[in-house]
């Protein structure tokens, strides 16, 4: 089987409209992360299939994404894992910073990898059988693939901690509350918000959209003066192009905007 068919085999892809709904399957696995569905979500963010806007990134078999597949590193020299933490990082780096605004629709274990990979996305929703955990502390190991930093800014390096310390597991509503979720759900209506959000967010300027997603978590990176300078080439950015003069208008005249 060739790389590409293998990599369609665990990450289904589904396009409704301007949407991409990407389905990780490893059902016998909770849908663990191995190289190839790591490859699969590169090669799909590196190079999104034309006129989508917005991707929604969801689980099957009752769970979003148990982790790292730790079956294909139990015996891995440390050079080499340095190495695929770091892929791990740049692959993060595309889904947070590649432009197009993630949803992800979760259940069940969002657990360890699984747990980077959602707070790389910007749209959180959990139903409620989710399971928040990074049990990485309680088996040996340790994060490779951006908790410190992405779980880290949200928890606070004190709670995240005690979480890797104890393994202790927070469900839908502390994640929530926690800021490790945006949404909590009933079950099985995380998908349908997610697609109704997803079209929602799909309807604002791409421009706008870019910016969101590009600028707000790397002015939380900088210095006060340096991020409000940051602010001001944003704004100035996003304020001369057709769609801002379309939102204006539209807001003038009482419709809604109809962008690029």
């Amino acid at each position: 089987m060739s790389d590409e068919a293998a990599q369609a085999e665990v990450l289904k892809r589904e396009i409704e409209g301007d949407v991409a709904v990407l389905t990780m399957y490893r059902p016998d696995k909770r849908n663990a992360m191995n190289d190839t569905l790591l490859a699969a979500l590169d090669a799909f963010f590196a190079a999104p299939p034309e006129g989508v806007r917005v991707v929604v990134l969801t689980g099957t078999a009752g769970h979003y994404c148990s982790g790292l597949d730790l079956s294909e590193h139990v015996r891995r020299p440390a050079e080499e894992v340095m190495h695929h933490s770091r892929n791990w990082h740049r692959v993060m780096e595309a889904i947070q910073f590649g432009g197009l605004p993630v949803v992800s629709a979760m259940q069940g274990a969002v657990m360890g990898g699984g747990l980077e990979l959602a707070c790389a996305t910007h749209v959180r929703i959990a139903e409620p059988d989710v399971q928040f955990r990074l049990p990485e502390g309680r088996r040996g190991i340790f994060v490779g693939g951006g908790a410190t930093v992405r779980v880290g800014r949200i928890l606070g390096a004190d709670r995240m901690t005690e979480m890797m310390l104890t393994g202790r597991t927070y469900d839908a509503q502390e994640g929530a509350a926690l800021g490790l979720a945006h949404y909590a759900v009933g079950a099985g209506e995380a998908l349908p918000l997610a697609m109704k959000l997803a079209g929602k967010i799909a309807r604002n300027a791409p421009m706008s959209n870019y910016l969101m997603v590009n600028a707000l978590s790397r002015i939380d990176d900088m210095s006060r003066a340096d991020g409000l300078f940051t602010e001001s080439l944003a704004a100035a950015l996003s304020q001369t192009t057709p769609d801002a003069e379309e939102g204006l208008r539209a807001f003038l005249e009482k419709r809604a905007p109809v962008f690029r």
